[in-house]
């Protein structure tokens, strides 16, 4: 593992979770080294929505953003690429990848991997739009052809990708089966360019198992929204391996695991008032709290109690009210 010491560790692209709240959360932590944020529709970005101005919203470390954009039209996504490059970022993805079906139906996500030469096309007039450097977040593909999934990273390869993240399921397994890491290091061997991995990363030891494979970086999802120490952890799991002192390799204070959950959830609540916009609250801390609650032996109850709320501040009168009930319980 200490040759490997080094890897990345990359914030997966979440609907309604990878915005500035979660960053500026798990940053107070330590942090990772690259966060992607959610689907940017490069129709909106381009349309003025309102609320793009909170999807490209780059805090608290710009310099590790890296902007993925979705869309299906070539020279839509290709003008809001170079939009985003102009700002403080890592870097841009493109997002082909994602299997929701009202994505996939309009030609978005995962439909460019129906064809190499789409795919190729896209990358290449992004590649011209921008200097920063350009990402394509996949699957294995549409079904179970690794031979494809080659010749179709090559092509990207081609045009001016610098980085393939995999996350080694087909478009119909989804979360069924578990992911093929196989493919990830298999992918590696056949590409020039960096490949990094994502799925079924469940925990900081799931990072430093995966990070001494066969991979340039390892991407986790929900693992980061259920435990956002998550990369701070395995970072100090790698340190106590190297002999480092038990106090350089302190989490937060010594508190690591359930310890950190009523004190974090109510962190996560005023970064997101403070963070997003208030017809964002509700959806965004139930996504949160959806997988948070999973740190607790009742959790499912929470959830129950917290989705029944309307308000950030009723939000946090359950929070508190469950912590103090819990605590004082026989």
């Amino acid at each position: 593992m200490e040759k490997n010491i080094n890897i990345p560790f990359l914030l997966a692209p979440m609907a309604e979770l990878s915005h500035r709240a979660l960053r500026e959360l798990i940053e107070g932590f330590g942090g990772c080294d690259e966060y992607f944020t959610e689907m940017i529709s490069a129709a909106a970005l381009l349309g003025g929505g309102p609320f793009e101005r909170w999807y490209i919203d780059g805090g608290p470390r710009p310099e590790k953003v890296v902007f993925q954009l979705v869309g299906a039209d070539i020279g839509q996504i290709s003008k809001a690429a170079a939009l985003l490059d102009r700002l403080e970022c890592r870097g841009i993805d493109l997002n082909m990848g994602c299997c929701a079906p009202l994505i996939r139906k309009t030609g978005a996500g995962i439909a460019w991997m129906a064809s190499v030469d789409r795919a190729g096309g896209l990358v290449k007039e992004v590649r011209k739009a921008v200097k920063r450097r350009l990402s394509v977040k996949i699957r294995a593909g549409l079904s179970d052809n690794f031979d494809y999934l080659v010749k179709f990273c090559r092509r990207l390869e081609e045009e001016g990708v610098e980085l393939i993240i995999l996350h080694p399921r087909t478009a119909k397994e989804k979360l069924k089966r578990r992911a093929r890491w196989d493919y990830v290091g298999a992918l590696r061997r056949e590409l020039r360019i960096p490949v990094a991995g994502n799925g079924d990363i469940g925990s900081a030891e799931d990072l430093n198992v995966r990070a001494a494979g066969p991979c340039d970086a390892v991407m986790a999802g929900r693992a980061a929204v259920r435990q956002p120490w998550i990369f701070a952890e395995a970072r100090n799991a790698q340190k106590t391996l190297k002999n480092i002192t038990t106090e350089d390799t302190e989490l937060h204070g010594g508190k690591t695991g359930e310890n950190l959950v009523p004190d974090t959830g109510l962190r996560f609540l005023e970064l997101l008032a403070r963070w997003q916009p208030p017809e964002f609250h509700i959806s965004r801390a139930r996504r949160f709290f959806g997988f948070f609650c999973d740190n607790l032996t009742w959790g499912n109850y929470l959830k129950n109690l917290l989705n029944r709320e309307e308000s950030l501040s009723g939000m946090e009168r359950v929070w508190r009210e469950y912590f103090r009930d819990t605590s004082t319980s026989p």
